[in-house]
């Protein structure tokens, strides 16, 4: 009876026991701090259970659906009936599903790795109340099938996020940071806002499939689709909306630092996931697709040049994650602009999806790496500038190894993760327009220049002799790092399983909008 329970409202499930380990953090914390972190860890890998779980149930059974306060979990309401589903609905296909992987294999890693890396620190019931806040919102933003609900896990991620930048004060700078990223995120949200009672106001609607099954693509609707774009596009840390994400990357904890990058690509999927379900057939693809490929382009070359002259590892790595983005909007920009040619989207446009999509979820892995492995550094020698680093490999091997892992996988070099989804980019976007191909490889080119340096600057050369009795990170901290890398290997060496497996049909849901509205609304 508990194995069904759990199975049949897995998908609240997911959602709510974050939020409960959130707001029941700062009581567990009044009995001592081991306890606390026994409930955080307990916490996160339940939730880790639960993805993992819903995952499963989407790739075996199909697109999931499940309806809060309904005498039954699912939903089938025939298009044509006049009925309109307003109850708040949770949907999740292949798309949301890798989505949801992602997000609860990060956050396990990072939790895990938190517990020991920001052990000494004050204030810890707020941090890991505003961490598991954080998750929980990620994951709302994954699994809702409701516009407005989407807006408000939006604004939750906002807030929670926010405070984590600010959280270690450092006179001021992180508090900065902190407000540069709320209010880029405020004014999104506004933007988001206004799209969504631009859509409302239209259809009566707020239910994603009720609505592209109903938008005729008026002026009013392009307007809403323009603001909708801005908003997210921001958030996501794209060029020319990218000013908040080098301060707020490189003031973060590490930890937070590798959670933001799933929250920027939390924004991404909703980029993509209403420019496909929600517009669909309704949208001028060229225009729309060229618009993404634009963001990508600049993105990429902006974030890897902004990068290389970078004294700060941290602030180094955060261009780069700007740069990372451009390849994920390049990839699914092209598959978007060819949306309306069949032949065209079999030919070398579902794989362009494809490959931004696995780069979604590669760049999670490798950047939150990074990022580690950027605060197991800092941790031991309290600097992040890598003018005062060196040598640091004669004592901190572990961590350099793992940072040769990460910094080969975002460079594009096989066999690593990051080689597989940029191959499956360059291929499909030289069909497309070789131009934009031969850009986005020597981005790659650049990137791998850029880590070389890093990496001779901290770990090569003579020992320091204030570093000569640097230790090795903290084993919760390598056990973080090493899940991740892992990761990193495992999708590099066995790529068409992933693809076939979880990415392929990923891509397959975010382009097929009639079967999102046939699961949702019953019927054709």
């Amino acid at each position: 009876m508990i194995s069904e329970f759990i199975i049949q409202n897995a998908p609240a499930l997911l959602i709510a026991v974050p939020l409960l380990g959130a707001f029941l953090s700062p009581l567990i914390g009044r009995i001592s701090r081991d306890v606390r972190a026994l409930w955080v860890l307990a916490i996160i890998t339940l939730t880790t259970l639960l993805g993992l779980l819903v995952a499963y149930l989407v790739y075996t059974g199909g697109t999931l659906i499940y309806v809060f306060g309904a005498a039954a979990p699912t939903l089938s309401i025939p298009m044509d009936s006049g009925g309109i589903p307003i109850r708040i609905i949770l949907t999740l296909d292949a798309l949301s599903a890798l989505m949801v992987i992602m997000t609860v294999t990060v956050g396990f890693s990072v939790i895990l790795y938190s517990l020991s890396s920001d052990s000494r620190r004050s204030g810890l019931e707020a941090y890991y109340t505003l961490f598991l806040l954080l998750i929980a919102s990620v994951l709302g933003m994954f699994t809702t099938g409701d516009l407005f609900n989407f807006f408000v896990f939006l604004e939750i991620s906002s807030l929670a996020a926010a405070g984590l930048v600010a959280y270690k004060v450092e006179k001021g700078k992180a508090v900065e940071a902190g407000l540069k990223f709320l209010m880029v995120s405020a004014i999104g949200g506004v933007f988001f806002l206004l799209a969504t009672g631009i859509l409302y106001g239209q259809y009566n609607a707020l239910n994603i499939a009720m609505l592209a099954s109903m938008i005729q693509w008026t002026p009013l609707d392009k307007l809403a689709l323009v603001l909708i774009i801005v908003a997210l596009a921001a958030k996501c840390g794209s060029v020319p909306m990218h000013y908040w994400t080098p301060d707020a990357y490189s003031m973060a904890p590490a930890a937070v630092t590798a959670m933001l990058v799933v929250v920027s690509q939390a924004s991404l999927y909703g980029l993509f996931r209403f420019c496909f379900t929600l517009y669909g057939l309704t949208l001028t693809y060229a225009v729309i697709g060229w618009t993404l490929i634009t963001l990508g382009v600049l993105s990429m070359v902006v974030g890897v040049t902004m990068a290389i002259p970078q004294k700060d590892i941290k602030r180094l790595m955060a261009y780069h994650s700007i740069s990372q983005t451009g390849y994920m909007l390049l990839g699914v920009g092209v598959g978007l602009a060819v949306l309306g040619d069949q032949a065209l989207l079999s030919s070398y446009g579902f794989t362009a999806i494809e490959g931004g999509i696995f780069h979604i979820f590669n760049n999670a892995l490798y950047k939150g790496l990074l990022f580690l492995t950027a605060g197991a550094v800092i941790l031991r020698i309290g600097t992040s500038d890598m003018n005062r680093m060196g040598g640091l490999g004669h004592n901190m091997k572990w961590t350099m190894i793992l940072f040769i892992i990460g910094a080969l996988a975002i460079a594009g070099i096989p066999p690593f993760n990051g080689f597989a989804s940029k191959f499956l980019i360059y291929e499909s976007v030289f069909a497309f327009n070789p131009i934009l191909s031969i850009i986005a490889m020597v981005v790659s080119i650049l990137t791998l220049a850029s880590f070389v340096k890093v990496f001779h600057s901290v770990f090569m050369g003579p020992r320091l002799p204030e570093y000569a009795d640097v230790k090795e990170a903290p084993a919760s901290l390598l056990i973080g790092m090493a899940i991740l890398s892992g990761l990193v290997i495992i999708t590099g060496l066995f790529p068409e399983f992933f693809v076939q497996h979880l990415i392929a049909p990923a891509a397959h849901a975010l382009a097929d909008q009639s079967g999102y509205l046939a699961a949702v609304l019953g019927g054709a």
